[in-house]
């Protein structure tokens, strides 16, 4: 059997990798000269335990299916990775109880060794907080070098092929297309009238996180992250080691002006065009704009994002930090105005689209390849 997918990300690579394994012919686009080149290449390079998911949906299944499965496969593919533990903390009152719903999602979810602790300057010295829930199973890794290492299993890859539709003369495509997602599914097939197009009614809406490098890597020993807003599937800024032993902390969530926006100079027309003229842009805007202008000033000013993370290591000084690389999300959009909380698949004919992945979707990428080729194989 031939098969085609589009897309160079971790999720195109696992997909390609699994079916290659079971024996289908896969030939890999990607429009970029280089693999995992946007949301792989720019991510935290977190290997999530499964905490955050309603029990039961397909983020909190695959997600603690897919970290057992991406440790195993590091292990056997001589790529570097780190159990170093993450603090949720609750800086006040109001938080107490999202995090006990955590840690009661978790231990419906299956992670291990969770606990809720009132003091817990054993585990962060720098880390200020009422109560935190400990996270033991939380780990880190290179998601380039998983990438890397996926790729090598792979028949053919193209790269630097645009594909604006799923390609034809392939038994089976999965488009894992990102940020372009919604455009695939919308895209025709050559002969088909323009009347029969799919829609799913999502857009992408693309959110830039942005992030700074800190000076002092001694500040934080794991992962420190806040309680979330549980409006919203954006975790908050926060610490995160990386593997080479660095520290970072962000990322925020702010609109990007283009798909692959990473700055706010890039503006892409077409594509701020497409989100402002999209009614469900400016029904989520009625809701949150609050906290979207928090963000925009968090992302224009290097104090305020310096205030953000002090509530949660108030020893971190403005100076500790220096701008790092931005990641864009790309954050499926529904038409009411609901930003889509779980992972999205969805088969038309021969073709599978992977329309909505975002985190945990790395950590998770393996599980949800195997589900891909059990699809459409």
């Amino acid at each position: 059997m031939k098969a085609a997918v589009v897309g160079g990300g971790i999720v195109g690579l696992a997909a390609a990798h699994e079916l290659t394994r079971r024996g289908a012919a896969v030939t890999l686009f990607e429009k970029e000269s280089t693999l995992a080149f946007h949301q792989t290449g720019h991510n935290s390079g977190v290997i999530h335990s499964g905490v955050y998911y309603k029990p039961g949906s397909a983020k909190a299944r695959l997600c603690v299916r897919g970290g057992a499965m991406l440790r195993r496969f590091c292990d056997e593919n001589g790529v570097p990775w780190r159990e170093c533990g993450k603090l949720i903390v609750a800086r006040s009152r109001d938080e107490v109880p999202v995090l006990e719903e955590l840690y009661r999602r978790g231990v419906a979810n299956g992670v291990s060794r969770l606990a809720i602790l009132d003091r817990f300057d054993d585990i962060e010295p720098n880390a200020a907080g009422i109560r935190a829930l400990h996270v033991p199973t939380a780990a880190i890794v290179d998601y380039r070098a998983v990438a890397a290492a996926l790729a090598r299993g792979i028949e053919t890859i193209r790269l630097g092929v645009r594909c604006t539709r799923p390609p034809e003369g392939f038994d089976r495509v999965v488009v894992c297309a990102g940020l372009h997602a919604d455009r695939m599914v919308r895209a025709v097939p050559r002969g088909v009238p323009r009347f029969a197009r799919n829609d799913t009614g999502m857009k992408i809406v693309p959110f830039r996180g942005e992030y700074y490098s800190v000076k002092r890597t001694d500040l934080v020993r794991g992962l420190v992250y806040p309680v979330p807003d549980p409006r919203f599937p954006f975790l908050g800024v926060h610490f995160t080691r990386t593997i080479d032993g660095g520290l970072e902390a962000g990322p925020n969530a702010v609109l990007a002006l283009a798909r692959e926006g990473y700055r706010w100079r890039d503006v892409n027309l077409r594509d701020l065009g497409e989100t402002l003229a999209y009614p469900g842009f400016w029904r989520l805007m009625a809701k949150v704009w609050r906290t979207a202008a928090g963000e925009v000033v968090r992302s224009l000013s290097k104090r305020a994002f310096t205030r953000a993370l002090q509530t949660l290591v108030p020893s971190l000084e403005e100076g500790d930090l220096v701008r790092a690389p931005a990641g864009v999300r790309a954050q499926a959009l529904g038409r009411d105005g609901v930003l889509v909380d779980d992972f999205a698949i969805e088969r038309r004919d021969n073709v599978l689209h992977v329309l909505n992945a975002p985190s945990p979707a790395a950590t998770a990428s393996l599980a949800i390849a195997e589900e891909i080729a059990n699809a459409v194989l």
